[in-house]
């Protein structure tokens, strides 16, 4: 009970004692505040940050693949970030995994008990086969997660890079001996050890910059657009008009005759619009410049990135 205890996640937080007397107005603006914490705790964490983006970017662009492992809230929240990644991103449905204590089961109800052994962290980890080339960021807000620190310790004898993210700096934190360790500050929750409040905002925000920072490094986009799209409804297609336009002055027309060509792959398209270039020697291109369009063209006799 001590252990539990101790835990910053598990603290009660004085500004909100009183909470259940509040106006449902006053209760809102008291959740506020706190939550305007988050931003600047993670503020603080940045450099760590950044070192989680190098650790997974070098890892996807050698091949490897990313897990995301957590249970509860912390667990969804890895496969929210998981499932965004290929129509954001254009990635391989593989590239970006995401395991929760329980298994699918468990996205929508808890289930009893499966956190509490960490074996079940190694074992989904290993039918994954993950190895030496792949990252495994582990989240465990509470610091303590059995599950996920069973599958960090499986991650580093496998050889995997390894991310630790938490918003409680416990002995098990030290313990796991993690690559790159991002243990997050928000405080007390308004609701005491509520941990999908502050501090899964905070891991939702350190989660969005990870993927994120890693996609841009792996030249998923153009500036700050999302090029590596493919446009499979009518906002997508819209959207990969307007970057044509855009990027390369193209109307409408011409735009879906260049997707046409290209097959679908907005990527492609551009570089074929902005280096004259066509389709199969505009993806030759890309591949051989690790997908940057803006080497890509500069790389091309005729073409100058924008």
């Amino acid at each position: 009970m001590s252990e539990w205890a101790s835990l910053a996640t598990e603290q009660p937080n004085q500004v909100s004692t009183a909470i259940d007397e509040l106006s449902t107005l006053e209760m809102l603006v008291l959740i506020n505040r706190e939550d305007a914490k988050v931003a600047a705790a993670v503020g603080c964490l940045l450099p760590n940050v950044a070192e989680a983006v190098d650790l997974v970017t070098t890892a996807l662009r050698e091949g490897g693949r990313l897990f995301y492992l957590g249970a509860g809230s912390s667990g969804r929240l890895g496969i929210l970030d998981a499932a965004e990644c290929p129509p954001t991103f254009g990635t391989d449905p593989g590239m970006v995994q995401s395991l929760i204590a329980g298994g699918p089961e468990a996205v929508f109800r808890a289930v009893e008990g499966a956190e509490d052994d960490p074996a079940n962290g190694a074992l989904d980890l290993d039918a994954r086969e993950a190895g030496p080339g792949d990252a495994v960021i582990g989240i465990a807000a509470s610091g303590v997660t059995p599950y996920v620190f069973g599958g960090i310790a499986r991650a580093r004898e496998v050889g995997c890079g390894t991310i630790l993210v938490t918003c409680s700096d416990s002995p098990k934190v030290r313990e796991a001996k993690a690559d790159v360790e991002v243990v997050l500050d928000v405080g007390a929750e308004v609701i005491a050890g509520s941990t999908r409040m502050k501090s899964g905002t905070a891991t939702k925000m350190v989660l969005n910059m990870i993927s994120t920072g890693a996609m841009i490094g792996l030249g998923k986009t153009y500036g700050n657009l999302m090029v590596d799209l493919m446009p499979t409804n009518k906002k997508l297609v819209d959207r990969s008009h307007r970057i044509l336009h855009d990027l390369a002055g193209l109307d409408r027309g011409q735009a879906a005759r260049q997707l046409e060509a290209a097959g679908g792959r907005l990527k492609v398209a551009l570089v074929m619009a902005l280096a004259g270039i066509e389709a199969e020697a505009a993806a030759a291109m890309l591949k051989r410049e690790h997908g940057s369009v803006k080497r890509a063209v500069a790389a091309t006799d005729g073409g100058s990135a924008a």
